[in-house]
């Protein structure tokens, strides 16, 4: 067996150059060994407050040995935004001090079990916050979007659906009329608020006394009668020129999503959202035998456990995850892998309960996977746009990303502080049937 010197791969290099100008230049440097440099130590994780819009987001910052250099993540959870603050400042920010930067899959892993009980949503948006910035700092040190780092794109930009609502199919019919004329060929249809309250009557519970007066009341015998209505309506006005989307929100009976899903199917819609609750989810199996409707699943989902077999069982078509509840764009990109081999497409959660650098880290991944299905539409205040320079925008139904290295969005702290967290503690309100029975979510 033969071997080659250092002086010999440098000869040859030589002899190259004689038939090539283009080796010409000093390619020796090729041959030696690079010198170490310093890695890049973190110096500090903290979370950072602040509501332009009246929703209660959380941005965690990652600052560095580099002088200026630093990184921004998502942790927004915005029913219990004050646990996640903990979790940043008391346990990521000491756990995560001198490790070196680059390791971002390393200080994944070992941050993740650094808890030991793991997969629960306060945690996995603490970890999403810091996973994020890692990957906003790595993009910024190579000059790149983050896109770019995950292969590059496979589309110009980000298709996305927007809401219509009314509280009757006449005001429904209008709303859908407003979006389709901002450009959007995606829509999601709702009468009323979920599962048509309004259309509820006579809450007995509260009658009696029964819960607060504040909890809500819905009925889902209206629901269940109104909304292939609307699928109807729609689709006799507007035609096959729009999709169609819904969300049930997990807010009726197992067998009740089931025969609402199957009766929904002649009209064809690009998906329905959230049939049972997490839960629930054994009941795919009998929905995906009984009929051919797209189903989207996984807003609420915390675990691994809860989307491997829906999707590795290919018993839905559209995989929902909120990529901060997850534990960050590390993990929403190996879901989006291993929903590729199964015909499963992207529909990530994007309400205004994200910051801008998620809604960012959702615009980048969804650039970049060969598997993406749809968006949901943000749309960002002025106020918003000014504490976060460099939000994505929207045009023609359509997500555009700032090119800037990493997301492309920064965070003005001194502005931010003008917009603290609104007085009430934002937790999700009770849904109560008419006994008082409680309704998931």
């Amino acid at each position: 067996m033969k071997t080659f010197s250092l002086g010999a791969t440098a000869g040859a290099l030589g002899c190259l150059a004689k038939l090539n100008p283009l080796f010409a230049q000093d390619n020796t440097a090729a041959t030696k060994p690079a010198k170490n440099s310093a890695p890049l130590k973190i110096t500090k994780v903290r979370a950072i407050l602040t509501a332009p819009q009246n929703i209660r987001l959380l941005v965690v910052k990652v600052e560095t040995s580099e002088p200026g250099l630093y990184g921004l993540g998502c942790g927004t959870f915005q029913q219990r935004p004050l646990p996640v603050k903990t979790a940043v400042d008391e346990y990521l920010d000491p756990f995560c001090r001198g490790r070196d930067a680059d390791n971002i899959e390393d200080i994944w892993q070992t941050a993740y079990t650094s808890s030991y009980w793991r997969n629960g949503p306060v945690l996995n948006n603490a970890l999403s916050g810091l996973d994020q910035a890692l990957w906003d700092i790595k993009g910024k040190r190579a000059g790149l979007p983050v896109y770019q780092l995950l292969g590059g794109k496979c589309r110009f930009a980000v298709d996305c659906y927007s809401h219509a609502s009314g509280r009757d199919l006449q005001q429904l019919e209008d709303s859908v009329a407003r979006i389709q004329g901002q450009g959007f060929r995606h829509i999601r249809i709702q009468v009323g608020a979920y599962g048509s309250p309004q259309l509820s009557k006579d809450p007995h519970f509260k009658e009696a006394g029964f819960g607060l007066p504040s909890d809500s009341h819905m009925d889902p015998r209206p629901y269940l009668k109104i909304t292939p209505k609307a699928f109807e309506h729609v689709r006799n006005k507007f035609g096959d020129e729009i999709e169609l989307l819904h969300d049930i929100h997990e807010r009726i009976e197992p067998m009740d999503a089931i025969n609402l899903c199957k009766e929904v199917e002649k009209y064809r819609p690009f998906f329905m959202e959230d049939p049972f609750s997490p839960e629930q989810i054994g009941y795919f199996k009998q929905l995906r035998q009984q009929c051919a409707t797209p189903l989207a699943m996984g807003e609420l989902f915390n675990s691994p456990h809860e989307w491997v077999g829906l999707i590795s069982e290919r018993l839905i078509d559209f995989i929902r995850v909120h990529i901060s509840q997850v534990g960050g764009l590390s993990v929403a990109r190996k879901i989006a892998t291993l929903a590729e081999w199964f015909q499963v497409r992207s529909a990530w959660h994007g309400p205004g309960d994200v910051s801008p650098v998620g809604h960012a880290a959702n615009a980048h991944l969804d650039l970049a996977i060969p598997n993406f299905g749809i968006q949901e539409a943000v749309r960002f205040t002025q106020a918003t746009q000014d504490v976060f320079p460099g939000c994505p925008a929207m045009k023609n139904g359509y997500m555009h990303v700032n090119e800037a290295p990493g997301w492309g969005v920064d965070l003005n702290e001194e502005l931010a502080k003008k917009f603290p967290y609104p007085a009430d503690p934002g937790y999700w309100r009770p849904v109560r049937r008419k006994d008082g029975t409680s309704i998931r979510p």
